[in-house]
């Protein structure tokens, strides 16, 4: 009996090449809206890590203006955009309290840009966020958000009471709301775009 021919071996499967991936941080003061915006763009449902404020929080976490307030984030919220086949956004919501900062050493590994939330009645509480992003060069965007739809200050007051960089974008909206979020990733991503071709251009 003659020998079979040997069956031609079928070709590998050439893996498509994985995404580029773009990881932007969400930053700001407790109770300003971090995982509210999270989940009004992440196209999945985002992983959260929200417990419940206890008697053990109390002298300790500063619930001035949001009084009405019951859970809070104690390492991060994540969220994710798929963009394209190409590229894919990840979303780190960090935490506001104080007592939970030394996560955002962790977190801010690998950002390219950041958005720091703002609330009016609390402007003070965004001071922080701004440091850390413009003590280690990562370029951010500003949100002030409308809580139920009021904005106690104008887009000048606010910019001068945080000390802003004038090329800093700020926009103003409310991040339960899609549209606003969408706005909020496109100007960040025009602000890194100019700050590179700056770069460039020097």
């Amino acid at each position: 009996m003659a020998p079979s021919a040997p069956r031609p071996s079928s070709p590998s499967p050439i893996s498509a090449p994985a995404p580029a991936a773009l990881k932007i941080l969400i930053a700001g003061g407790f109770g300003v809206g971090k995982t509210t915006l999270v989940g009004t763009v992440s196209e999945v449902a985002p992983l959260r890590t929200e417990e419940y404020l206890t008697r053990a929080s109390e002298g300790v976490d500063d619930l001035s203006g949001v009084d009405n307030k019951d859970t809070t984030t104690v390492a991060l919220d994540f969220g994710r955009i798929t963009v394209s086949p190409e590229l894919v956004v990840y979303l780190f919501g960090t935490p506001g309290q104080e007592r939970f900062w030394f996560m955002w050493n962790d977190l801010v590994n690998g950002a390219l840009g950041g958005i720091v939330i703002a609330d009016t009645r609390r402007l003070e509480t965004s001071f922080a966020s701004i440091d850390f992003f413009e003590s280690r060069g990562i370029p951010f965007v500003v949100a002030i958000n409308c809580f139920h739809g009021e904005n106690t200050r104008t887009v000048a007051e606010v910019r001068a009471a945080l000390d802003l960089d004038p090329q800093v974008p700020m926009l103003v909206g409310d991040v339960r709301v899609r549209m606003f979020g969408r706005d909020l990733l496109l100007a960040l991503v025009d602000h890194l775009m100019e700050l590179s071709a700056g770069a460039q251009v020097s």
